[in-house]
């Protein structure tokens, strides 16, 4: 299944920094950057799952995947936020 498919599913979330973010994203993209995951935690547990991580190259997604997976939550990593388009 593409990440078109799953964005259909679950959300994305954009984890780079906000300015970042108003550079360009995905459509319907949310941001949550990587350093306020832990504090945004419950926030992301009450989004429609699975989540599409994504970011500039897929580095800091892949991050956000070990954490959230770790707290239980249900993501992938889509890499570049452009793949999500």
């Amino acid at each position: 299944m593409s990440t078109t498919q799953n964005s259909k599913k679950g959300n994305i979330v954009d984890v780079r920094s906000a300015g970042e973010f108003r550079d360009g994203h995905a459509a319907g993209a949310i941001n949550i950057p990587l350093n306020e995951l832990p504090n945004r935690l419950a926030e992301l547990q009450g989004l429609k799952m699975p989540l599409l991580l994504c970011c500039a190259s897929g580095n800091r997604s892949g991050q956000a995947h070990r954490y959230l997976t770790q707290q239980g939550v249900d993501c992938l990593n889509a890499g570049p936020w452009t793949n999500c388009n």
